[in-house]
């Protein structure tokens, strides 16, 4: 009877699993296939899903309209460099609230995610100027510092999470045979943390890559990333869906690609000391 009962259990948590995973991969489902219908067929009522007239026209004329090498290029640098940069920043500071906390440790950790809660509008103005007054707008370099500075409190905080389930004592023991803070942080640290390392660097990148609102507001051109690609198909005479579709069909490609094949260490980074 238990038996009968465990297996039910599982049955009815695989099928509500199945029907949240369906229910969110639908709307990129639905997005990839409205890539290939012409703009008519797009905007039919009732929707057709896989009866209608398959074309690349949409494809076509978005690299046409658009140099779309040039924004994925500009992406994988922003991501990237962001991400390696809320690194170098954040395992130094996550190393010293793990291993060396203070009184006001768990207030600044607070203090760090509350900046995440502040509508990002409500520092447009004065970013703006700034960049503005820096000659930082519309570049790469811009794009970087604020997705840096953006992220970087959720890398501190998973950091520090990862670092808190190593012992402290195998560090005490390289302490001893002389190994100083910096080898201590790369050679000790470093490599018995790379999961949660790793999973952090790709939540990162995720983030950084889908950031629609500053690249919109500080990159014009010149260091337009995705995002400001996927804009560029809305206009005054309207929404064109089948091109939008295709704009970012070709936007979230690289990233899904991404995380289906890191998946595995994402996933394992995310339980890093979740089960002892």
């Amino acid at each position: 009877m238990a038996r009968a009962t465990s297996t039910r259990r599982k049955a009815i948590v695989t099928v509500i699993a199945w029907a949240i995973g369906i229910a969110i991969f639908f709307p990129i489902l639905w997005t990839i296939l409205t890539s290939f219908k012409s703009e008519g067929d797009a905007i039919a009522s009732p929707p057709k899903f896989l009866f209608f007239d398959w074309t690349l026209e949409n494809y076509f004329t978005v690299q046409e309209r658009s140099n779309y090498f040039r924004h994925f290029w500009n992406s994988v640098v922003i991501s990237v460099g962001s991400t390696l940069c809320a690194l170098v920043i954040g395992i130094p500071a996550a190393w010293s609230m793990a291993f060396v906390p203070g009184r006001r440790t768990k207030d600044v950790l607070m203090w760090m995610l509350s900046t995440k809660m502040m509508p990002a509008v409500g520092v447009l103005v004065p970013i703006y100027l700034i960049f503005r007054d820096f000659g930082l707008l519309d570049t790469r370099t811009g794009l970087v510092i604020v997705l840096t500075l953006m992220n970087l409190p959720i890398v501190v905080w998973m950091l520090y999470t990862y670092f808190k389930e190593i012992p402290s004592e195998i560090l005490e023991a390289a302490r001893m045979d002389g190994a100083g803070l910096r080898a201590e942080i790369l050679y000790v640290l470093t490599p018995m943390a790379v999961p949660g390392i790793a999973s952090t660097m790709l939540l990162n990148i995720i983030l950084a890559w889908n950031e629609a609102f500053w690249s919109l507001q500080l990159a014009t051109s010149k260091a337009a990333p995705l995002t400001t690609f996927i804009a560029g198909y809305s206009s005054p005479e309207g929404l064109f869906y089948a091109k939008l579709s295709a704009a970012s069909t070709l936007a979230i490609a690289p990233i899904l690609i991404l995380g289906w094949f890191s998946q595995k260490q994402l996933v394992r980074g995310l339980t890093f000391g979740a089960v002892k």
